[in-house]
Formats: C-alpha cells, structure tokens, sequence
C-alpha cells in the first residue's frame, strides 16, 4: 500500500509566526552574530557569515523549541502522567525542561553510549534518566513507558510541532539578517533542518538551504536521494547529535520541499569545524554545530564565494574532555581547509 505523503502546509508559515510567539519568553531569542574576521572573508571571497546562536538557548541547544512546543499541546491528563523521551541526550535534556515548565514529571531514556556530561545535565533538570543500549533498545523502554505509565512520548525530531517549533530559529534569523544569500545546517534526524528550511524559504525562496550530514549518518541525504525515508542498518560518526539512523516521513517531506542540497562530512572534517569555532569565534561547540562551519569551509566553499551565509550553531554540550581530544583529532584537517 502506498503510503500517503505528509501535508507540509501544516508547516506554514502562518504556524511558525504562530509557534514562536506562543514560546516568546520562554525560550531566548538567541543572538546573531556576524563572524569578520580576515580568515573568514578570505574563506568566503570577501562574504561573511552570520551565525546564529542556539548554542545560548536553553539547555544548550535548539532542543527547547520543539520539546516546549510540544508539551505545551499536552492536556491535563496527559501532563498528569508525564512525559518521556529516547535520546543520545540533548534532546532529553530539553524535554526535562520543558517538562518543568509546563509541570510535568520527565522520565527519559537517554542510550548508554551517551557523554556522561549530559547524562548529568539531564539529572540536573530534574528528570528519571534510564540508560539503555543504544538504538532499538533505547526507543523500546521509551515505548514501554508510554504502556506501562500512559507518559507521552516526544520525539526527538519528528512532527508538526517540533518542525513548527525550530522554524523559530529560522524566522529569527531572517528577521535579524534580511540579506542571506544561503543558510547552512546541521542534519541529525531533521527536526531542526525541517522547521529552519520551511521558514527560510517561506520568507526568502531565493534564499538557498544547504544540510550537512556526516558521512556516517547519512540518513536525509540518503532518504532525498531514494525518495523515500530509509532506516540505516548501521551509524558510525563521532557527532553523537547528528547519529540518527533513520528519517521519517515529515522530516523527510520538509527538506525534499525546502533543502537545496544535503553535503557529506568525514568526522576529522567535523572536528576541523570545531577548530574553526574556537579560533575565530572563541566559541566551544559539539561536533554537530563544528560540521556547519566546516560545511562552509569545505565542500560548500566554491558555492558560498562572495555570499552572506548564515550558519546555525545548533549546540554546545560537550565536556572539556572530549572537546580536547575531539579538537586534537581535527588539526590536521584544519590545515589543510585553512589552506585551501
């Protein structure tokens, strides 16, 4: 039986207005912040790019949006019994939150494999963490907790809501930054590329939406490419934020409408992008907000000559430890893209 196609109008513009004024004051309008510096606009051909700030958001990254968004649906009953999440950890931080705002309990599980600093910071919202191997597994408990305990489960990247709820970030940024010539972002499972694409495009059509996958977790550029959402048998990325292993029906619908083209990274690219943050941003990022910039630096490089880019940087929870070792990893990389 063919399966009938999501209705992306539902991802209007109209709603993300809508969605975002609901979370006014809630969630930061996080900043932008142009990025002039002589590296940069050598990168670039004397274009520039404009970052956007999530990694300032609540929780440390664009997680709130949509998990906020979400439990703000929720009835009384359904807030009675709480909610719960499967996770590789931000996105359980995020529904801890906003678990607390709205005055639900969070029971999340967040797979084993995960940075112990998350795992902390989920605690620290006030959630019941569960650690479980990761994939099947992980979802599984989830699921059990929605039959068991009648909890609602909010998933970490697909839906309505979620798309509606990250389209903020869009829409901030066109506000704040008119004049874009493309927008760069991160893909984990899509829920942030989504909202952002839907909005960019819906403002500026001109405007080009560029994804960014690692070449290890390649499940948009796979799905756009076969027409369909695909379930990887397999992931393999040091960017734990971007390891979905699969895209699902909305996500999937919303960037074959609105994503000009989705670019692949090798995971010392990634860290490169890191690099690159700390160096001429003075910002310490996770590996899945270094890829956006490594994007612009790398493959997406001779496309973005003499343009106003906006890159998205989607999250900063990252231990020192690993921001270390995962910095030390991408030097060489760095030298050459620096180079180039």
């Amino acid at each position: 039986m063919t399966q009938t196609a999501p209705d992306i109008s539902a991802v209007s513009l109209d709603a993300i207005r809508a969605t975002s004024e609901d979370l006014q004051g809630d969630v930061i309008r996080t900043p932008c912040l142009t990025l002039e510096t002589g590296l940069m606009a050598r990168i670039l051909g004397g274009g520039a790019a404009v970052l956007k700030l999530e990694c300032f958001q609540h929780t440390g990254t664009f997680k709130a949006r949509g998990a906020l968004s979400v439990a703000r649906s929720l009835d009384a009953d359904q807030l009675a019994r709480g909610v719960t999440a499967a996770s590789a950890g931000n996105h359980a931080i995020a529904v801890a939150w906003a678990a607390r705002q709205v005055g639900a309990s969070a029971k999340v599980v967040i797979q084993s494999n995960a940075n112990p600093y998350r795992v902390a910071l989920a605690c620290a919202e006030q959630a019941e963490v569960i650690m479980k191997p990761p994939g099947a597994e992980t979802f599984a408990e989830a699921d059990r907790l929605v039959a068991d305990e009648g909890r609602f489960f909010i998933h970490p990247f697909e839906g309505t809501l979620t798309s509606c709820g990250t389209g903020g970030v869009g829409l901030e940024l066109m506000e704040d930054a008119p004049d874009l010539d493309a927008v760069v972002v991160s893909i984990g499972g899509g829920g942030l590329i989504s909202g952002i694409a839907a909005a960019v495009k819906q403002i500026n059509p001109v405007c080009k939406v560029y994804g960014v996958e690692p070449e290890g977790a390649a499940s948009m550029h796979t799905s756009v490419a076969k027409g369909a959402p695909v379930h990887l048998e397999q992931v393999n990325t040091i960017a734990d934020s971007l390891g979905a292993p699969m895209a699902l029906p909305m996500g999937h619908a919303l960037c074959t409408a609105y994503v000009d083209d989705i670019v692949l990274l090798d995971d010392e690219t990634i860290c490169a992008g890191m690099i690159a943050f700390q160096e001429e941003a003075k910002l310490a990022v996770e590996p899945a907000a270094g890829a956006a910039l490594a994007a612009v630096m790398g493959p997406l490089r001779a496309r973005l000559q003499g343009k106003r880019v906006g890159v998205i940087v989607c999250g900063a929870n990252i231990d020192s430890a690993t921001y270390m070792r995962l910095m030390q990893r991408g030097a060489a990389r760095y030298a050459e893209l620096i180079k180039g």
